[in-house]
């Protein structure tokens, strides 16, 4: 078979084991010719391409980033980009296509499958582990990683200072990154998109700390917190050119106002794109192994319009029709009954 890939959205740490493990079980087992697309859907509509062999992927294994490119947008965002894509696989005698992306590209995967057809297969992708389907999604662990390494040096500093550490991480609608790397880097407090948070409560477990001694504070917020309506002023929402909120920034405003209302010193930390760079752990490069060999088996199966998801400890096929347009939120019961504990 002829067997397109390609990487869409964020950059993320693992997608090259991916593609490693559909290149070597494709060719070495099944015979299969591999393609890779560059720059994510843009490569598919402008044909675009570089071939894929084994020997091309050696050392890409515990490589961060992803070869092929990647990028943001949809074919549904260029006038007859949906039917570019159909004469792509049509002209270049294309027998299948793995996708490996977030939300977006496999939403754009979905509809190109239900619409036209195509013989698609995803691989979920997002640091912010919230694909619904799947239990973890590759990226995620290291993210937290290095969240973590950041909160636990973030320590020392803060104790020497007496300081404040608002550290803020990514993490646009769920708070996994934040609610994970706060609980290994002992955070004072956790705010998440999944809990408006009121800032005279959060000043009020800052001031009770330093009545006990306490006189230094790590506060992690997800880039996607908001406040509790009324409760903090806040700027007006700016979006990029796909309809998405500019995030970042929400730390800015929380150490101001802790400074203003407390009147304890603070500090504002973005990890920012740091968090998506770099070697992946073990862990994920392990778990995008396992999602790559189940993709490739996947497209011999023909199990076409599903992605590829860890329930359990099992590698398992799920339709992309149950994650499209829905976003995983944060176990609440660990953040309330779990993170909160530690809070103060």
């Amino acid at each position: 078979m002829r067997v397109g890939i390609l990487t869409g959205g964020g950059d993320c740490p693992g997608l090259n084991a991916v593609i490693r493990a559909i290149v070597r079980k494709g060719e070495t087992v099944y015979g299969d010719e591999l393609v890779g697309f560059l720059d994510a859907w843009d490569g598919v509509m402008e044909r675009r391409t570089m071939p894929l062999d084994v020997s091309s992927l050696r050392g890409m294994l515990p490589r961060g980033g992803t070869l092929l490119g990647t990028r943001r947008g949809s074919p549904y965002d260029h006038v007859g980009g949906p039917q570019r894509v159909v004469d792509t696989f049509r002209e270049m005698g294309l027998d299948a296509l793995v996708v490996i992306g977030g939300n977006g590209s496999l939403s754009v995967a979905c509809q190109m499958h239900s619409e036209f057809g195509l013989p698609i297969i995803g691989v979920p992708k997002t640091i912010d582990n919230d694909v619904v389907g799947t239990e973890l999604t590759f990226g995620f662990t290291t993210a937290v990683q290095i969240a973590t390494d950041a909160i636990d040096r973030l320590h020392t500093t803060a104790e020497s200072h007496d300081r404040v550490m608002v550290v803020e991480v990514m993490g646009r609608h769920a708070g996994w990154i934040a609610t994970h790397a706060g609980i290994a880097g002992g955070a004072t407090v956790i705010l998440i998109p999944e809990m408006p948070f009121d800032i005279e409560e959060v000043c009020a477990i800052l001031r009770q700390r330093h009545e006990r001694g306490r006189y230094a504070s790590i506060v992690v917020v997800a880039e996607g917190a908001e406040p509790v309506p009324g409760t903090l002023p806040m700027g007006e929402k700016v979006y990029d050119p796909y309809g998405h909120v500019r995030l970042g920034g929400i730390a800015e405003t929380i150490a101001h106002s802790i400074e203003e209302r407390t009147g304890f010193e603070s500090r504002v930390v973005l990890l920012g794109h740091i968090q998506r760079g770099g070697t992946p752990t073990a862990f994920d490069r392990v778990l995008a192994t396992r999602y790559g060999v189940e993709a490739i088996d996947a497209v011999h199966r023909e199990s076409w319009g599903c992605m590829t998801a860890l329930q359990g400890n099992e590698i398992v096929m799920v339709p992309l029709a149950e994650t499209v347009g829905r976003t995983r939120p944060v176990d609440l019961h660990l953040y309330r009954d779990v993170a909160s504990v530690f809070f103060g």
